[in-house]
């Protein structure tokens, strides 16, 4: 199939729509329901992440893209029994490739509802299962077992996108795309991600254990299909908080770390402890734990909104509390798409444990940046690769 017509492009005004090659045939089939324009955006994009990750790591891998940036990503690496609680796994015999998914899931639940989910390996039950009781909008992976493409299948009333990716295809050296009627045309990014970028170390500190730089090598790649600016907090194999379409960078390194932190809040006694009424539905009560580790949630107990959600009536996560617990946090790795033109990212890093560092570098204030992250005992890498995605 050379082409396939759309519902309409980006918005329901934009007609016609549809996806075509110029020479060959398509490397996506439709196994179930209908892409839309902003679907196969997402799913060709994490297509290309899940892949480099698999590639880079040697481990399955997974990610939840939202309107063309991942809102999560990660390898499929065990489960903590917290981690199992606060993605939802319940019962699930958890394979690598679900454990991939449930932490690329997990990471920002609230950016990854209605998601497009990409996986890197042959889509099992295990992992159909943790998709089934997700609101998402579709899937692409190389291959599907029948049991979870049964499963898939029944997701939206029938309705669930479910496409099959060539895992051989290999785009053309050069890209095109038009806007405002003018035709772009640029070499495709095959940059390769590995610990060749991780070789010039600029801090004190030169240490990079094995896991620091898996860490590294995550970020960077994440980052390469996430829009500009962007950066990203990884840790344990999955990213916890991607900051993404910002025009500052010291933005995208709050958006993230904020994130991160929320992340990890998750996992608190004040959070974990939380007396949910039994037919609240997981968005809502995702969207009630991102109040109830915010500042503004004295004010709902205050109106008395609490009784929608809760038996009992929690006690206020007070600030105090939750920066004590967020300093908890250690061993991060943070990855920019380009240089950090200051010393405050830095700072705002580390306020998030992060330890480990890669950038471009090329700053004019590179030393400043440099003698902030001495100052945390940091280590430091400069790329020189920027990885700018529009």
């Amino acid at each position: 199939m050379k082409g396939m017509e759309l519902k309409y492009g980006c918005n329901p005004n934009q007609k016609p729509a549809r996806v075509f090659m110029e020479e060959g045939e398509l490397p996506v089939t439709v196994l179930n329901g209908k892409p839309g324009f902003i679907n196969l955006l997402d799913a060709f994009n994490g297509w290309q992440l899940v892949k480099e990750l698999k590639e880079a790591t040697g481990m399955p891998a997974a990610t939840s893209f939202k309107h063309v940036s991942p809102a999560g990503a990660a390898i499929g690496r065990p489960l903590s029994d917290t981690l199992k609680k606060i993605y939802y796994t319940d019962d699930v015999e958890l394979t690598p490739l679900a454990c991939a998914y449930a932490r690329a899931r997990g990471a920002d639940r609230m950016s990854s509802f209605g998601d497009f989910i990409s996986l890197s390996d042959k889509c099992d039950k295990a992992t159909a299962l943790l998709i089934k009781k997700e609101v998402s909008d579709g899937i692409m992976a190389p291959d599907y077992d029948e049991d979870a493409l049964e499963i898939l299948k029944a997701k939206k009333k029938g309705g669930y996108c479910v496409l099959k990716i060539d895992p051989d295809y290999v785009p053309a050296a050069t890209e095109k795309k038009q806007v405002f009627g003018v035709t772009f045309e640029q070499g495709h990014n095959f940059i390769k991600l590995d610990e060749n970028a991780l070789s010039n170390i600029v801090t004190e500190n030169k240490n990079l254990t094995k896991e620091e730089k898996d860490n590294l090598i995550i970020a960077l790649i994440v980052l390469k299909y996430t829009q500009s600016n962007s950066v990203c907090y990884v840790k344990d194999g999955q990213a916890i908080g991607i900051g993404a379409g910002q025009q500052s960078r010291i933005h995208c390194t709050r958006l993230a770390g904020d994130k991160a932190d929320k992340w990890w809040l998750r996992q608190s006694p004040q959070v974990l402890g939380l007396d949910f009424k039994k037919d609240i539905k997981r968005a809502d009560r995702d969207n009630t734990i991102d109040v109830y580790t915010s500042d503004d949630y004295e004010d709902v107990l205050a109106e008395g909104v609490w009784q929608n959600f809760f038996n009992t009536k929690p006690a206020v996560f007070t600030r105090e509390e939750r920066k004590a617990w967020i300093a908890k946090n250690t061993d991060v790795a943070l990855g920019s798409d380009a240089f950090f033109p200051f010393g405050d990212n830095i700072e705002r890093a580390h306020r998030s444990g992060v330890k480990v560092i890669a950038q471009p570098g090329g700053s004019v204030r590179d030393d400043n940046v440099i003698e902030c992250a001495n100052k945390y005992n940091m280590t430091m890498c400069f790329n020189g690769i920027r990885l700018f995605h529009h």
